[in-house]
């Protein structure tokens, strides 16, 4: 019998917020057009290091200095996905351990896991200097492509199994956190490369804009002997 779950993870960027991507939205803000590097990125010409850096280049050619205040501002208006709050409360309330794994920025990530009081959090971003300003490079603590490695130190620092472990994600790249033995599930699909990338791992997916809608493929503490 199927070992119930103790612990999920999600992407932050178009699963525990209605935003395609925290990148993007600096992007919308400042005026600018990454689609092409995002190509590259997606297609593994360029690094997620070389990727931030590109992006901060773009801003910084358009407004010099930029302020860590003024980046936060830009993303004022975005919302949680309908259903976020309730899905993790639920989750917790069972006992689950809920974390955020994200390439997104650091600067709003932390946001949403202070927002959503989630166990742990970890994703990319900036660095800035003494007075608030941002500096050329990007932070890069994990790679898009290379969730597994951190569900896997989550396994040892915490005893987890790969069999008790949800993944929870919206892009291709996503599935990279599906580590052997453990469970994927592809919500609310960024691209239609990713709906094709989800149906050919043969993994659920959920396409109603509900984060709750997950829970019907997720086997719960409470669920266990029934």
């Amino acid at each position: 019998m199927a070992k119930p779950c103790r612990c999920v993870v999600f992407d932050c960027d178009g699963v525990l917020v209605d935003s395609v991507s925290s990148w993007k939205t600096l992007h919308d803000g400042f005026g600018t057009d990454n689609s092409q590097n995002l190509s590259q990125f997606i297609a593994g010409k360029i690094t997620d290091v070389e990727f931030m850096r590109s992006d901060i280049a773009m801003w910084k050619a358009i407004r010099e200095p930029i302020h860590k205040d003024e980046l936060f501002r830009m993303y004022s208006g975005i919302s949680l996905m309908e259903g976020a709050r309730e899905t993790v409360k639920e989750l917790q309330d069972e006992g689950v351990y809920v974390a955020i794994v994200s390439a997104g920025v650091d600067l709003f990530v932390s946001s949403i896991a202070a927002m959503l009081k989630v166990d742990d959090w970890i994703a990319n971003g900036f660095e800035f200097d003494e007075n608030g300003f941002l500096t050329d490079d990007g932070v890069c603590r994990l790679h898009a492509s290379g969730k597994g490695d951190v569900i896997t130190r989550l396994m040892e620092i915490h005893g987890f199994s790969p069999e008790e472990i949800v993944s929870v994600g919206d892009s291709e790249m996503d599935l990279s956190m599906m580590v052997e033995g453990s469970k994927f599930i592809g919500f609310n699909p960024s691209r239609d490369s990713s709906i094709k990338a989800f149906t050919d791992a043969n993994v659920p997916i959920v396409m109603e804009k509900d984060l709750s809608k997950i829970l019907d493929f997720i086997k719960l503490p409470s669920s266990e002997g029934n």
